[in-house]
């Protein structure tokens, strides 16, 4: 489990984040070059960030280069425990993104569907079903024209 107490980012542990955010393969030693620090302060610095919830290194994939011609964003609309729905929401694989909100919609999430028959099955047996959502609205992506990872240290 994840510390709760983020840890202090200096301009060093920045440096070592935007390495791995630009490459996640970038090997300790590089990294460590480039910031003045060896091979072993490096990964015990990216260990401390990992272990205090704030780092996570992972593989982004294309979902069109993996058959997943449909991505969307589906606002939601419900009466009752929103946390609760969103806890439910989140179970399924298809939906990589849960978010509460204020404003016109509950709740928002956005699914990776293979095609529209897909997402239509998503609506109607993952999100529909659920007896507190009263309405949703779909936004379908056309094209993804941005999308990145870099956060907090710019």
């Amino acid at each position: 489990m994840p510390d709760s107490t983020p840890p202090h980012l200096d301009s060093v542990a920045k440096k070592i984040i935007e390495h791995l955010q630009a490459d996640g393969r970038s090997s300790y030693a590089s990294i460590g070059k480039s910031v003045g620090l060896s091979e072993a302060a490096v990964r015990n610095r990216v260990q401390k960030l990992s272990d205090s919830g704030l780092l996570q290194v992972v593989a982004v994939t294309d979902p069109l280069k993996l058959g997943f011609h449909r991505q969307a964003l589906i606002g939601i609309r419900c009466t009752g425990d929103t946390e609760a729905l969103a806890d439910q929401l989140s179970q399924s694989p298809e939906i990589d993104y849960v978010v509460l909100t204020a404003g016109s919609f509950d709740i928002l999430i956005e699914v990776v569907c293979e095609d529209d028959d897909h997402l239509l099955q998503i609506l109607n047996h993952k999100v529909r079903v659920h007896t507190s959502v009263t309405a949703t609205e779909t936004l379908v992506y056309l094209k993804l024209v941005k999308q990145q990872y870099n956060w907090g240290t710019r």
